[in-house]
Parts: C-alpha cells; structure tokens; sequence
C-alpha cells in the first residue's frame, strides 16, 4: 500500500526543457494523487528560450493544479528553487528537475520513508552521464563532503521530499547549482531528521546541461569556498534550537 502524505507541492524547475517539461508535469501530477488528495505542481521556467513557455501555456490551462512562475531572464537554478519553494503552500515539498533525469514515479519510494523522516534524500543508483560528468560529479561531491560533513552520500540528487516547515527555520540564499549544499547543510543544522533512498538516474534526451562546462568549475569552486567561510569557518548558519 503507497505511503500517504497530506498534502504536497511539486517543485519543477525548467530552463529550455520543452522536450520533457510536459511528460514530467504529467508524470509529477499522475504520482502525486497516489499518495495524497491535497497536491500542487509548481513549475518555474527560469528563462527559457525554446518552447518550453508555450508547453506550460497548454498544460495551465488543462491542469488547475499546475501554476507556472516566469523569469524573463535566466537567474539560476538556486534562483529558480527558491521561487518555487518560496511560492508552495503543502506541508511537503517534492522536487526535481525539468530535464527527466530522473522519474518522477520513484516519488513512490521516498514517499514511505517520509514516515520517520523531515527530509527523504535521493542518491543515484547509477549515475548516467558522459564519463566527463560522473568525474566533475565524483570530485564535486568529494569537496563538499570532506568540507562540510554533510549527512547524506549524494548531494547533488536533486530529487528530494522535505517538509515546508524547515524553510521557516533556515534562509536560503545560494542563486546556482550550490542550494543543494547549502539546503542539506542548514536544514542538518538545524536537526532536521534524514533518509535516503535509492533513485535511478537517466540519460538526458532533450537540451543542454547548464552545468559542467569550464566556466561552471570556476564559479562553482568559488561559490563553495564562498559558502564554505560563511557557513563553517565563520559560522554565521545559527539555527534556532531544535523544537
């Protein structure tokens, strides 16, 4: 029998994704009315210049569940999470990405371990990239570890499940790929309950990765080293005391 959560909202974020932000909307809203009655789907086109406003366009209008927020301009994909998570209203929060890298039906596996947990961590099973990508990955992932002793073995599967009430207890402040770090970090902090789960991960079909390129590693490592003197060297990530 499917977990049952009381209500959620699906955070999507989307830049150039017009070949799959439609099956993934679908998907999102298939998954979701089997573990709850009370759910909303949030996609945030952060951008886009393909087709992906005109597919979102055509779903609003056939979906009432489904709300869009627009960026007229690309402002990242932090940017884009904290406009939907700023902008959802469930008690728990679900999201992924756009792209399809990952199904949306493995909602399904994280939703039971929500029963003992205040945020469900995905980690990829096998990653399905070029061999350039699971490297930067490997290596990315062995930074963050070793400089902030983070609670969970993959910290950039962006598929997660997380209570909505962590967000009042923590600020998020990170406009690129590094709120996933930063989100882990401070909700840890501030005793937040884990689990993680295995997910799949998939090959993309459709577009281009905003990430992985030369000028993605430089900024990258900056940003981390950035949030590695705020966050661990000066401590400035109080939390309130656990309730």
């Amino acid at each position: 029998m499917t977990a049952q959560l009381s209500s959620v909202s699906a955070v999507l974020p989307a830049c150039n994704d017009g070949g799959t932000i439609a099956s993934m909307v679908l998907l999102v809203l298939d998954t979701l009315a089997q573990v709850t009655t009370d759910c909303e789907v949030i996609v945030v086109d952060d951008g886009s210049r393909d087709y992906t406003p005109a597919i979102l366009e055509m779903l609003c209008a056939r979906h009432p569940a489904l709300r869009v927020i627009t960026h007229a301009e690309n402002r990242g994909y932090g940017a884009a999470l904290r406009a939907g998570f700023g902008a959802a209203t469930k008690e728990w929060i679900f999201y992924t990405d756009g792209d399809a890298q990952y199904d949306a039906r493995e909602l399904l596996v994280l939703a039971p371990a929500a029963a003992t947990a205040d945020i469900v961590n995905g980690y990829k099973i096998a990653r399905h990239d070029p061999l350039y990508r699971i490297v930067l990955g490997r290596a990315y992932h062995l930074l963050v570890s070793t400089l902030f002793a983070l609670p969970v073995r993959d910290v950039d599967c962006d598929f997660r499940l997380f209570r909505r009430a962590l967000l009042e207890r923590v600020q998020l402040t990170s406009v690129s790929g590094t709120i996933a770090l930063e989100l882990v970090y401070k909700f840890q902090r501030c005793g937040a309950r884990f689990a993680e789960v295995p997910v799949h991960h998939y090959h993309r079909v459709y577009g281009r990765s905003q990430f992985f390129s030369l000028r993605w590693v430089g900024r990258t490592i900056r940003q981390l080293l950035a949030l590695w003197l705020q966050l661990v060297v000066r401590g400035s990530a109080h939390p309130p005391a656990a309730p």
